[in-house]
């Protein structure tokens, strides 16, 4: 089965329902990079009248896990991943749509070669960016995703 915008956003609203109530939206997805939408909403802001900090965590995250869901169901192998680290930092406030741009798809392409033919967990460091309405970056985050084949019982 191919990994889709629809059937991820599908995906969001039976699996994720938190993000799916706040408004996340992956807009694009390709083996390249992946683009996340959420608007700033009474539902996901904060007391200072912005975007709480874990609705633009949870955009970021798909931005870069998207890719490597992707890319996972792409090479045909059973492998697991899980975000190990993450880190976040905040330049403006987030009003207004904001847009997460992860370009970082050939990055995880290594990592799956590398799992594959060692059996080896591998980890990887991939970049979302925030940018509001005005294209003024609001947040970067960096995830670190872990992948590895899973074992045979």
């Amino acid at each position: 089965m191919e990994v889709t915008v629809k059937k991820m956003n599908k995906f969001l609203m039976f699996k994720l329902p938190s993000a799916f109530l706040c408004g996340v939206k992956l807009k694009i997805l390709d083996s390249s990079k992946a683009i996340v939408t959420v608007r700033h909403r009474w539902i996901n802001q904060n007391p200072f009248k912005s975007m709480y900090f874990a609705v633009q965590s949870m955009a970021s995250e798909l931005s870069t896990g998207a890719i490597v869901i992707k890319k996972i169901k792409e090479s045909g192998k059973p492998i697991s991943m899980l975000v190990t680290n993450h880190n976040g930092k905040f330049t403006k406030k987030a009003t207004g749509l904001i847009t997460f741009t992860c370009n970082d798809g050939a990055l995880i392409d290594e990592a799956l070669k590398r799992t594959i033919s060692t059996g080896e967990g591998q980890t990887i460091t991939m970049k979302s960016v925030g940018l509001n309405e005005q294209g003024e970056q609001v947040s970067v985050y960096e995830f670190e995703w872990s992948v590895k084949l899973k074992s045979k019982k």
